[in-house]
């Protein structure tokens, strides 16, 4: 693959419709589990921390099963790995709805979703950036965009299916909505005639010899940590504001509109070239963070409602640009096995910031706590992404200097 150009169009624009919807039927579904954590709590009857663990668990599988899906993709191809990570998908969910104890959860809803989610969004992530060139970042801005999209959709549909058919039944529909990725899978067309699998195509572990993308990793873990915990806690906070029960799914449909909107204005910022992709990210993590900092001073609805678009807004403008960001790190050759190797050690802060944040909770009698954890985590995260900035200015500006002395 890597011996052709990227077209930057034509049915490029095809695979950035297929990831929408793998971004929707995988990122969004997993942003909406949070819907579900009063329910499954009151049904086993344990603490917030240990009702976290199901998520995380989920979270932390997607990140350790990125290397691998890297590594299938560049050894069979995107179509064949987004497919199977449909199957395992839609399998997770199904199987999850038959109840049979919290353990099975983490091995259904966590492990299975978790694998089948990184089956499908690396792939869907990867074809995208080989596809595009010049129009990179909008592309990938627009695929990411799904994530959104389908999140204002699941919020109230889920509490819909969770008041209908209980917890159990609504992850039985969701599942098989999920099965919809093995055709998003079929779609993802190889880039070229196929001739450059001749070559063998190997992961490259030697990149964590950049310090650039060590810096980076660091960005990762620590702002995985802060990342996850909102969607999770978000719910059952408003819930203790004293809202009904769809006025938190309708709060997290607004969040995902901010999301779209933030995705969008950075996906064009990064495609114009105003503000350099990794000073652009750094920007906004510090202002999320200090956004979610804010939030438990939320007393009433309508604060949590402005506080909860605006950190979604933040978010979407972090997501527009940090995968595309490792282009500028690896460059294209070294995309996939960068992006493995990220997602590989970010898992680190998937695992341990939903569990935290949710013993924090249960010490302190308060969900505040958990939005404290997730500001400060993000706050000093994009501290390391300026870091990386540097460094990559200077590599630039070596480089330049080298050809311009030759």
């Amino acid at each position: 693959m890597a011996s052709r150009a990227p077209p930057d169009g034509g049915y490029g624009w095809v695979v950035v419709t297929s990831a929408f919807f793998v971004m929707g039927l995988t990122a969004a579904v997993l942003k909406n589990f949070g819907l579900f954590f009063l329910d499954i709590q009151s049904h086993f009857g344990v603490l917030t921390s240990t009702t976290s663990w199901v998520t995380s668990t989920t979270i932390v599988t997607f990140h350790l099963g990125a290397p691998l899906a890297s590594a299938l993709t560049m050894q069979f191809s995107h179509r064949l790995v987004i497919v199977v990570g449909g199957l395992l998908s839609a399998s997770g969910l199904l199987l999850a709805s038959l109840d049979l104890g919290l353990p099975w959860l983490y091995l259904t809803m966590g492990v299975l979703e978790g694998t089948g989610i990184a089956f499908a969004w690396i792939p869907a992530n990867s074809l995208v950036s080989h596809y595009f060139s010049r129009w990179r970042p909008i592309a990938y801005a627009v695929a990411s965009s799904g994530e959104c999209v389908f999140a204002v959709v699941f919020g109230p549909l889920f509490r819909w299916l969770i008041e209908a058919y209980g917890w159990q039944g609504a992850l039985l529909v969701i599942g098989g909505l999920q099965l919809n990725l093995c055709v998003c899978g079929a779609l993802m067309r190889p880039l070229g005639d196929g001739g450059a699998r001749g070559a063998k195509v190997v992961f490259q572990f030697s990149l964590l010899a950049k310090p650039e993308l060590l810096l980076y990793i660091l960005y990762g873990v620590l702002a995985a940590a802060g990342f996850f915990v909102p969607p999770l806690f978000l719910v059952p906070f408003v819930s203790g504001l004293g809202a009904g029960s769809y006025r938190p799914a309708f709060l997290l449909s607004a969040l995902a509109l901010a999301d779209l909107a933030g995705r969008l204005l950075c996906g064009w910022l990064a495609n114009a070239r105003l503000v350099r992709n990794l000073r652009l990210l750094a920007a906004a993590v510090a202002l999320l963070g200090a956004a979610l900092l804010l939030l438990p001073v939320s007393r009433d609805y309508r604060t949590a409602l402005l506080l909860s678009s605006l950190c979604g807004f933040l978010f979407g403008c972090a997501v527009a640009v940090h995968v595309t960001a490792i282009v500028d790190i690896v460059a294209l050759e070294g995309f996939d096995s960068g992006l493995g190797l990220f997602m590989l050690f970010r898992s680190i802060g998937g695992f341990v910031g939903p569990p935290a944040a949710g013993w924090l909770v249960d010490r302190t009698g308060d969900y505040s706590a958990a939005f404290y954890l997730s500001g400060v985590c993000l706050v000093a995260s994009a501290g390391f992404v300026a870091l990386v900035d540097r460094l990559v200015q200077r590599r630039s500006s070596e480089a330049k200097g080298h050809q311009a002395v030759t």
